[in-house]
């Protein structure tokens, strides 16, 4: 009797796999959707078998890894990052540790505007060999996706380098980059007491760079020290007309309703939250906009006010979790770290901040039918990590055990046993 094998082009076995997939009872209460004694078959870049030894029965490969036992999850996927820019603000960490405050350190010419003229005088090349190292910390990590925003350059040419960049990054490395505008960042020097003009011309410039294949998402900050609703609106209004999907810095420092508002333009998600009201998580809930939790940045401005976590798992609300890395508020390309912040400073559980970063974060981006989980027919990208458990991820402070990173089936990292 013939025995009809299957064939994969990469097959691992003997792992562990928290696959963050319903097919596999995640939503059942199954956590982290776990198969124990498992196998993970991939073929032309997507996953064509999942599920224990037993069930593969006879199977052949290009590659056969055996895991030893160690455990794999979806790929890692860091949904709020500002990772190309140029300069350095370490003089700025010093000098609020020395006692000054924001205003006076803007009054000095730093905060947000340094980065945009330090931005601004880097060519191409020079913000690529500066953000690489970030980029690589990221995928180093088990990263598999990253969101990439602009918001530094404030002009037409700067934007435009930064989402440039962005893409090149994505595109030598294999890494999925998602690149995001982010015009509506702050008010460049040159348009002071001219808000609206400037975004008249933020609007303009997000009609060329969509026709240049260079934006896959809209965002804006809306505060008190940035841009108001009406503002915003009148940007999300060009990005729906592109059909271009958006999202939102919201209430990180005070409640501006932000969060309600970027659900209302059924937004991907609406980011650190800290200040954000019952009204807009019940306008989130209806549009089911994720909430985006930014630890780090918490942690850096010694914030107080807590993310409403309880109000919003009431709600049903997904908690995506990330590095928002960035010059001033959050110099981190760590996501493990952001995964143990998310649990230690907001009390999520190991399971939430796994969720946070694989299959909330996908639902962030908009990629939750091909990324985030593991099963069949999802993107093959997956992350092996010799941990004893999930949790671990979030436990193990300052401690990187990944063994092995696939994007789209192809390994962008294996470290041979």
């Amino acid at each position: 009797m013939r025995v009809n094998m299957m064939q994969f082009d990469v097959l691992i076995t003997n792992t562990n796999i928290a696959t963050m997939s319903d097919a596999f009872g995640y939503a059942k209460k199954t956590p982290y959707g776990a198969i124990h004694d498992g196998a993970l078959g991939i073929k032309d870049g997507k996953i064509a078998f999942v599920g224990t030894e037993d069930e593969l029965g006879v199977a052949d490969a290009h590659k056969i890894i055996d895991a030893k036992q160690s455990w794999l999850t979806p790929a890692l996927i860091d949904c709020h990052t500002h990772l190309v820019y140029g300069g350095n603000r370490s003089d700025e960490f010093e000098m609020r540790l020395n006692g000054m405050d924001y205003q006076e350190i803007a009054k000095q010419g730093g905060g947000i505007l340094s980065t945009v003229q330090a931005t601004r005088q880097s060519s191409i090349d020079e913000l690529y060999k500066l953000s690489l190292p970030r980029f690589k910390s990221l995928m180093k990590e088990g990263v598999g996706t990253i969101e990439i925003k602009s918001g530094y350059g404030l002009n037409l040419d700067g934007e435009r380098k930064m989402l440039q960049v962005a893409k090149k990054l994505g595109d030598d490395f294999g890494i999925s980059v998602k690149k995001t505008y982010l015009a509506l960042h702050a008010l460049p020097s040159e348009y002071m007491a001219k808000a609206d003009e400037y975004v008249n011309q933020a609007c303009n410039w997000l009609k060329v760079l969509h026709d240049e294949n260079l934006v896959d998402a809209v965002d804006a900050f809306c505060e008190s020290i940035a841009f108001d609703k009406n503002q915003v609106s009148q940007l999300f209004d060009v990005a729906k007309s592109l059909g271009l999907p958006v999202k939102l810095h919201a209430e990180q420092m005070s409640d501006m309703g932000g969060a309600g508002l970027v659900a209302e333009f059924n937004g991907l998600s609406a980011d650190h939250i800290e200040y954000l009201s019952t009204d807009s998580i019940i306008k989130m809930a209806k549009h089911d906009t994720v909430g985006v939790l930014l630890p780090t940045a918490f942690y850096t401005l010694k914030e107080t006010k807590l993310p409403p976590i309880d109000t919003m798992r009431q709600y049903g609300i997904k908690m995506a979790v990330s590095t928002d890395c960035n010059p001033g508020t959050s110099p981190s390309t760590s996501l493990l770290l952001a995964m143990n912040m998310a649990c230690t400073l907001f009390g999520l559980t190991p399971e939430e901040a796994l969720a946070g970063t694989t299959i909330h974060a996908s639902k962030a981006l908009g990629l939750q039918n091909s990324k985030g989980q593991i099963a069949l027919g999802m993107d093959a990208d997956v992350a092996l990590w010799d941990i004893d458990r999930p949790a671990d991820l979030s436990y193990l402070i300052g401690q990187n055990h990944l063994q092995g990173l696939w994007v789209a089936g192809k390994a962008v990292m294996y470290f041979a046993q």
